[in-house]
């Protein structure tokens, strides 16, 4: 299962600390001009160097097109690419060799295969993830032309969340910002609550909402292949991601119908939704409005900590888990949710 989708397929390979990692996108349609820099620009804003409270494994991202690509423009081949592990520091982790770190898929990655690539956690790392944000920009570029826009941010760290929930912001600051939050008020109260926990050796969960504009009305399937099962499917293919909603999401169990259906009217000679409570679909088809979805991260599980554990001869142990790690998830995986919504919707699309 390292093949994503149907009509657009994309295939991820490497390891966290291999000599490299890198994908494969099959399907991409030919004469589409492909702009190197924006692609670049999305992994950056991936990248550890460009997000406050990340590790400090910095990777040069330098994207390599082995085929699929001439002259700038797509040929209609698969795209092949990789991005080269530079940065490896393997004698971190020669310690966990045969010990399984809570929280990670150490111990379920070694019962499966019988064998494991304990460097940085293998293929279970979020490393591979660097290879999604490059298909996702792509995909991207080719939704642009039909007027589709993808908008994620950081929303929530801890107990510290964006007030009054999706409403228009700002997300040309999204990118300025160090925590990828769009109000800066609510991201100096983040950094704050981050600082607190990293002095502690710990870590903390976070969320991203992602919100897609433009996608016309009639977009999905009904019943196995609604739209926000294959954005669910996406998102929750993302390491440490715990949870995923649209529209109300959980809090529809606090909702009464006459509540949380969203009336319609003509609006100059159109149909329109008054509110968009749906986010954006019913019964797994796009309404037109804007689609609204959630990805809710797990802390990351390496922390400083003293933790009780156990290794490959029987033992119960203790395990304190060194390196270089993220104290919350979300901010950099705000780039990986994009590029799995823009993967998503130009499979759908196509």
């Amino acid at each position: 299962m390292n093949t994503f989708g149907e009509k657009l397929r994309f295939t991820s390979f490497g390891e966290s600390h291999g000599v490299a990692v890198g994908g494969v996108l099959d399907g991409y349609p030919a004469g589409i001009s492909v702009d190197f820099s924006f692609i670049q620009k999305e992994l950056f804003l991936r990248s550890p160097s460009s997000v406050m409270h990340a590790t400090q494994r910095i990777e040069s991202e330098n994207v390599e097109y082995l085929s699929g690509i001439f002259n700038g423009v797509s040929l209609g081949t698969p795209i092949a690419f990789i991005i080269r592990n530079e940065n490896n520091k393997i004698e971190d982790y020669s310690h966990l060799k045969d010990v399984f770190r809570p929280g990670h898929a150490d111990y379920t990655y070694q019962v499966k295969y019988g064998y494991r690539d304990y460097r940085g956690g293998g293929r279970a790392s979020a490393r591979e993830t660097v290879s999604r944000v490059v298909a996702g920009a792509l995909a991207y570029q080719w939704l642009l032309k039909k007027g589709v826009k993808i908008y994620s941010f950081v929303d929530t760290i801890g107990n510290v969340s964006l007030p009054n929930g999706y409403v228009v912001r700002d997300m040309d600051r999204v990118e300025a910002s160090p925590l990828r939050c769009p109000d800066m008020d609510t991201e100096k109260k983040m950094n704050s609550l981050l600082n607190e926990i990293a002095s502690k050796g710990n870590t903390i969960g976070g969320a991203v909402t992602c919100i897609i504009k433009g996608l016309p009305a009639g977009v999905g399937n009904p019943i196995f292949g609604k739209l926000q099962q294959m954005l669910a499917s996406a998102f929750m293919s993302i390491p440490a991601a715990k949870c995923f909603e649209y529209g109300l999401g959980h809090n529809a169990a606090n909702f009464l119908g006459s509540d949380s259906n969203d009336a319609m009217a003509f609006v100059d000679g159109a149909p329109k939704f008054l509110s968009n409570n749906a986010g954006g679909i019913l019964g797994g088809i796009s309404t037109g409005e804007d689609i609204v979805c959630r990805v809710v991260f797990k802390p990351i599980s390496s922390i400083g900590m003293e933790q009780d554990t156990i290794n490959n001869c029987g033992d119960n142990v203790k395990i304190r888990v060194g390196g270089r790690h993220d104290i919350c998830a979300a901010p950099r995986a705000v780039a990986v949710v994009k590029a799995m919504a823009a993967i998503t919707l130009m499979d759908v699309l196509l």
